[in-house]
């Protein structure tokens, strides 16, 4: 699987975790030089809190385009130390 902004590849993974038809990317796969932290607060009722970023590629900023949950729940522990992007970056 692959994301891809601006035809800038930002993570690129063969072991994502797959969440509510969603793909986590570890994050040992992203290219987090892309990424700044954002202020947008969610809690999700069964994974935790969401931890959310902008994504700027030459100078095209994605408001709050990706999302990690930093400390998961017990039933996401396994999307712990990855990331998520939204659907319409993500290909296989």
């Amino acid at each position: 699987m692959k994301a891809i902004y601006q035809d800038t590849l930002l993570a690129k993974s063969d072991h994502t975790e797959v969440v509510e038809n969603n793909h986590y990317f570890p994050r040992k796969d992203v290219n987090m030089e892309f990424f700044t932290k954002s202020d947008k607060e969610y809690t999700c009722p069964w994974k935790g809190e969401a931890t959310y970023y902008h994504i700027e590629v030459d100078g095209k900023r994605l408001e709050n385009g990706a999302w990690s949950y930093e400390d998961p729940k017990e039933k996401a522990k396994n999307i712990t130390g990855h990331m998520c992007f939204e659907p319409k970056l993500v290909e296989e």
